[in-house]
């Protein structure tokens, strides 16, 4: 059974799918604009310690995003 999350709530080592990008539309573009888009696998590879950043796997290269970002992005979890 899979589990809608957002992505700021998945811990390293696990994979999720990107169900949708929330926010203001600027906010919402960037993040898209990074290959957070609608159906892509990523996967959380570490987390800072205080939580921010977190760095991700995504369509084959690593991304580190903002913990408030990161909180915009709902996810299933796979």
């Amino acid at each position: 059974m899979s589990e809608n999350v957002t992505l700021d709530t998945v811990k390293p080592g696990e994979k999720a799918k990107v169900i949708s990008v929330d926010g203001e539309r600027d906010i919402k573009k960037r993040i898209t604009e990074m290959g957070l888009t609608r159906g892509t696998v990523v996967e959380v590879e570490r987390v800072a310690p205080l939580g921010d950043p977190l760095d991700i796997k995504v369509r084959g290269y690593r991304l580190s995003l903002r913990k408030e970002e990161a909180s915009r992005v709902m996810v299933e979890k796979l």
